[in-house]
């Protein structure tokens, strides 16, 4: 077993170093993690949900019978036939103890319902706030490859042009050019 530890191990370490190394590809296993735990509380909620709506059809039946063993409770007693009443009304406080319970029920499925609710905002918004981080860093990364395209070309024109002389009127230019270039980029990962 020492052996397979120290392989998952070394693994693990080298994943996380490369997920140091490059966070853009964390922030988009996070992002995934995230919406398949959205996906899944959405499905539970819908689960949740239709027990509830079953759990209610099963209280509205029960109060039906309820209320027809008490009429029937009456009509017994209205005809002398106490025995008759006496069962009924044993059914009847059975199915009261019975609709209790499934009130009981219903309203545990109403909790577990807005616990879910809860915490697919929760989600939704830790989802939002990776979105946000994911789209810095990804602004982040292309301004560093823009700034160092800048100074690839900035070396290879400084070589070529040493003898024309880079002027102040250029490099105010390539900064205002780099600025405008950075600007709409921005504007582009915003839309």
């Amino acid at each position: 077993m020492g052996l397979f530890d120290d392989l998952s191990r070394f693994l693990e370490n080298r994943l996380e170093e490369f997920l140091r190394n490059n966070p853009h590809l964390e922030l988009e296993a996070l992002l995934e993690q995230l919406r398949e735990q959205e996906e899944d509380t959405l499905k539970l909620i819908a689960d949740l949900q239709l027990q509830e709506k079953r759990s209610q059809d099963e209280i509205l039946t029960t109060a039906q019978e309820i209320q027809r063993w008490h009429i029937r409770v009456q009509k017994a007693k209205a005809s002398g036939r106490e025995d008759l009443a006496t069962a009924a009304q044993a059914r009847e406080a059975a199915l009261l103890r019975e609709g209790n319970q499934r009130w009981g029920h219903m309203q545990g499925l109403k909790e577990r319902i807005e616990q879910s609710q809860q915490l697919l905002k929760k989600i939704q918004l830790r989802r939002q706030e990776v979105q946000t981080k994911a789209a810095e860093a990804q602004t982040a990364r292309a301004k560093a490859q823009t700034q160092q395209r800048l100074e690839t070309q900035g070396w290879s024109n400084s070589t070529s042009s040493s003898a024309s002389g880079f002027d102040d009127l250029e490099e105010k230019f390539r900064r205002w050019e780099t600025q405008d270039e950075l600007e709409q980029m921005k504007r582009n990962l915003g839309k």
